[in-house]
């Protein structure tokens, strides 16, 4: 059956797509023209669906991917107006929409169908899985135009690939090719374009083969021991929510039964 396509994501040219289907949401960059970059209407339609997607027990992962040859050159540098004033709508709105991202409950996988510059290097960075095309690069080129990166995105840099990859990264602003980015942990994931959807796919599989309340509360805490914010009670409540819940009950009943696991969430 075809996919089901949200009520705010009418065919608008250029806006992203968000289509649901089978439990899986795929929300796809629509730029192709200029390499899917960033204008504020985007990141105003990436924040509603996120904001959707958060209301949604029924969807269990998210895939981000773009059309076209790139992902994302990232935020369209046109809209950066000069003065102090220039820090408003358009980075700090960029800024939240990337947090908003990495701050879902369900996991996110970043299909890199293409290379990826700039901002959109850190919304690649803040779903939980990245796989990406061999013939992908990677620059962030902010200090090449007198930029200093927003503080939740370097965090981001720092705690997942190390201070070292992430002075790479943003100090030098080299082309960066997917061998690398596999080597420094960016990657998970490189493969040809052909099998690409298959790689996707394989991690798709593999977290809705996993326990919803286990899944998502284990994301958080990671991220949370990631950025230094972790709270021992809120680890420890959502372990005993998990040690209570009626998914356990199946995990344990399907283990002894050798079949596989029928999980609700619950």
């Amino acid at each position: 059956p075809p996919p089901d396509t949200c009520p705010m994501d009418a065919p608008t040219p250029g806006l992203p797509q968000l289509h649901l289907h089978d439990g899986c949401a795929t929300l796809t960059l629509h730029r192709p023209a200029h390499h899917n970059r960033l204008h504020v209407e985007d990141l105003q339609a990436l924040l509603q669906h996120f904001e959707q997607l958060a209301r949604r027990s029924d969807v269990q992962v998210l895939v981000l991917t773009g059309t076209g040859a790139s992902f994302c050159s990232g935020f369209h540098i046109g809209s950066i107006d000069e003065g102090p004033a220039s820090t408003n709508a358009g980075p700090r709105l960029f800024e939240q929409t990337v947090d908003a991202l990495e701050a879902l409950a369900l996991p996110t996988v970043c299909r890199l169908n293409g290379s990826v510059y700039g901002g959109a290097t850190d919304l690649a960075l803040a779903c939980d899985f990245r796989v990406g095309v061999d013939s992908m690069t990677l620059r962030m080129p902010a200090v090449r135009l007198g930029l200093h990166y927003y503080p939740s995105g370097l965090q981001r840099y720092v705690s997942r690939l190390g201070l070292g990859a992430a002075k790479r990264l943003f100090m030098l602003a080299e082309t960066v090719p997917a061998a690398t980015l596999l080597r420094i942990g960016y990657l998970d994931g490189v493969c040809p374009a052909d099998q690409l959807d298959a790689e996707v796919q394989h991690l798709v599989d593999a977290l809705r083969a996993g326990a919803p309340l286990a899944l998502r509360g284990m994301k958080a805490s990671l991220n949370e021991l990631a950025r230094g914010t972790a709270d021992l009670a809120e680890l420890r409540a959502r372990e005993n929510h998990c040690a209570a819940s009626d998914d356990l009950r199946e995990g344990k009943a399907a283990f002894a039964e050798k079949r596989a696991p029928r999980f609700q969430g619950r």
